[in-house]
């Protein structure tokens, strides 16, 4: 209180000076915008005032939420949702909605004999490449979908990392590749380490860790780490491990057989995700490496190759803002430069040629491959379904899973001319492809992980009835992880994420709580299974495995029900 009182006597004291600095300012201000700029004609005509225009257009976004109704997801209800299930507080509503479901929607059909809790099974597992030699058991059908170490802060990574690996959180590394914060909760075995750069601590560097620990926090404690024991660029790939206090990343010169058997334990199950970049498994002249493929495997149970993802039909794209020393080593790309990936996949100029690079990955890693695509078209489904009988029948390996991303909206480097112009909505999407599978035969033989605007355990339980095996979510897990939603996400220009979880801004990143947003990540994920129980448990089905489309009613917007999806969908698709 005292300094306070100290700072207004100040104020009162020279409050002529504060007065005739301010009025000094805009009359400067009306001057340089009157007759000095030449940019904004708005400012010619309105000095002064016409900042107010460019100063509330930045605020419209991160505010935006905050005063209006919710239009990307059916309603702010679904949001709130999310943010109290990371926090693991208790999540049910009062009276009403407070924006009640308009328009078309699914409705999911009760039983008449509800379950008890203890009737609905725990096991909530999904098995793909039950033929290859080492099949992945995700223990639940819910993926975090691919978001790259890049695209996301390291910090933010880094969270994600400890929710998958508390919580049996399924991984998409996205295309940025695997990196040493996908490692983070990685403890190596000193004895056994031939696959990592090792660095060791010091006396001094240990005592200055224990100092600024002890005075400020952790963070800084191992920022101060890495500096004193290595003094490089790229300091911040190396990953610090609190049992034995030595620095590490991967040693991707290592000798295949120095690389673990199988991936460690102790870090979360992970999708490696290929696009067309081939960043992570590509040689010095960009090109598939096939060695550097087989090293990533040891640490991830499955591959996923993008074809096309949301809105994204073209090659990934990150902001030069983004490519940091340490995002240009996992990449080997230019460090500062925009990087946008081609936009076909090396290996997939024709559909033959990307089921023969699908059964070359499998055979090279002995674990499950498939592909990531969004669906705009019946007939090319068909087709794409008929190439994979055709290889079946030549006693061929084929996809062991297909992922399909909704057509509204995409990440927040998407072209807007690709956003809701390209791509079915995910339930029109994931029925063609559900059907098609079912029509030659396939359904049983390939998994289908569905993504697009999936929230809550509903969202989750409705996908899967309509067909898919496991959903991917994206942007509820972000939430869950402190995304205020304000879509500042790309780099591009000014925007740089408000809270540090998607930008490679190091003073924005510096305010990322890593272990805090990794808990309330895990949060999210157990709130999702177990609401998921609930459901299952008030519909009368035991196991995920029993969802069908005869569990769902379909309401349009003019009032009509479909108690049988197959023909709402056969009529409004002409099937």
């Amino acid at each position: 209180m005292d300094t306070l009182h100290f700072i207004w006597s100040i104020f009162i004291d020279f409050i002529e000076f504060f007065i005739i600095l301010i009025v000094s300012g805009i009359i400067f201000l009306y001057i340089y915008d009157k007759y000095i700029q030449r940019k904004h004609a708005l400012l010619i005509n309105y000095p002064v005032i016409g900042r107010f225009r460019y100063f509330f257009e930045a605020l419209r976004e991160p505010l935006r939420q905050y005063f209006a109704d919710e239009t990307f997801y059916e309603s702010k209800d679904k949001v709130d949702w999310v943010y109290k299930a990371a926090k693991d507080v208790p999540n049910y509503k009062s009276f009403s909605v407070s924006q009640p479901f308009s328009g078309s929607r699914f409705i999911i059909k009760h039983s008449s004999s509800v379950l008890n809790d203890n009737e609905v099974s725990q096991d909530t597992s999904v098995v793909f490449g039950k033929d290859r030699e080492f099949p992945f058991i995700s223990h639940t059908p819910i993926i975090r979908s691919a978001m790259s170490d890049g695209a996301l802060s390291p910090e933010a990574i880094r969270a994600f990392s400890i929710a998958g690996a508390t919580t049996n959180l399924t991984i998409n590394t996205g295309e940025g590749s695997l990196t040493s914060n996908h490692l983070f909760t990685h403890s190596p075995n000193l004895k056994d380490c031939g696959y990592l750069e090792i660095v060791k601590s010091s006396f001094f560097a240990e005592v200055v860790f224990k100092i600024v620990k002890k005075v400020f926090n952790g963070s800084l404690a191992t920022k101060l780490y890495r500096t004193i024991l290595l003094n490089k660029k790229t300091q911040n790939t190396y990953i610090y491990d609190k049992t034995s206090h030595v620095l590490f990343r991967v040693n991707w010169s290592a000798p295949l057989e120095s690389f673990p058997k199988k991936p460690p334990e102790d870090i979360p199950n992970m999708i490696f995700q290929m696009s067309s970049g081939l960043y992570g498994v590509r040689d010095e002249f960009g090109a598939f490496d096939a060695q550097k493929y087989k090293k990533v495997m040891t640490f991830c149970r499955m591959t996923e190759i993008k074809i096309a993802q949301g809105a994204k039909q073209t090659g990934g794209k990150l902001a030069g803002a983004k490519v940091t020393a340490d995002i240009a080593y996992y990449r080997g790309v230019p460090e500062g430069k925009d990087v946008f990936s081609p936009n076909r996949f090396p290996y997939a100029d024709t559909t033959s040629h990307l089921l023969d690079f699908v059964e070359t990955l499998q055979k090279l890693s002995l674990k499950p491959v498939g592909f990531k695509i969004v669906i705009s078209d019946l007939n090319s489904v068909e087709d794409l379904v008929r190439e994979i009988v055709q290889k079946k029948s030549r006693g061929e390996n084929i996809p062991d899973f297909i992922s399909i991303d909704s057509g509204e909206g995409g990440s927040a480097t998407a072209p807007l001319e690709l956003m809701e112009s390209v791509g079915l909505t995910t339930n029109n999407a994931l029925y063609i492809l559900d059907t098609m599978l079912r029509k030659y035969n396939l359904r049983d033989e390939i998994k289908i992980v569905a993504s697009g605007k999936i929230l809550t355990p509903d969202d989750i339980i409705i996908t899967m009835c309509m067909g898919a095996d496991a959903v991917g979510i994206a942007r509820g897990f972000m939430m869950s992880g402190g995304c205020i939603r304000a879509r500042m996400c790309s780099g591009f220009g000014s925007h740089v994420c408000p809270v540090g979880m998607a930008t490679q801004d190091e003073k924005k990143r510096a305010s990322y709580l890593v272990i805090k947003e990794g808990k309330e990540i895990g949060n999210y994920h157990v709130n999702l299974i177990k609401g998921m129980k609930v459901v299952l448990a008030v519909m009368g089905i035991n196991h995920i495995s029993k969802l069908s489309k005869a569990h769902l009613t379909f309401k349009n917007r003019s009032g009509e029900i479909y108690f049988d999806i197959d023909k709402y969908f056969h009529k409004k698709l002409n099937i």
